[in-house]
């Protein structure tokens, strides 16, 4: 379970992939927020110091500023990268989850495996 407080950001140069993403987490109790450029999404960061999203939803390839290159930006500040993508490539896999990657997933994705990637990234693994 997320907290409801917390927020994940979904940033992807898709606007119908943010808008469906964004419907998929609230209709599971979490709520979102959407950008459609690395470079959107990198800005807000720099705007806002007090925003920190518990988790963040990262397409790989988009126009600007790759998914992967925020991805290096971002772990600095510890946040918890979910990467998305249309082409996967194993060495682009392979660089995702070297640099920290929670979950690596390939459009188009089960609802569910991405809900349980986000309570991943955000709760950490489940205790037995």
């Amino acid at each position: 379970m997320v907290n409801p407080n917390q927020i994940v950001a979904v940033v992807d140069d898709d606007e119908s992939v943010c808008r469906a993403i964004k419907r998929l987490l609230h209709a599971s109790g979490i709520e979102s927020e959407t950008f459609l450029s690395g470079d959107e999404f990198l800005s807000t960061l720099s705007a806002i110091p007090s925003y920190r999203p518990a988790c963040v939803i990262l397409d790989i390839q988009m126009p600007g500023t790759s998914g992967l290159e925020v991805q290096r930006q971002l772990a600095s500040i510890g946040l918890p990268v979910i990467m998305i993508t249309a082409h996967d490539e194993l060495s682009v896999r392979q660089a995702a989850l070297a640099s920290g990657a929670a979950a690596y997933l390939r459009k188009p994705f089960n609802a569910a495996i991405l809900i349980r990637a986000v309570e991943m990234a955000i709760n950490g693994p489940l205790r037995p």
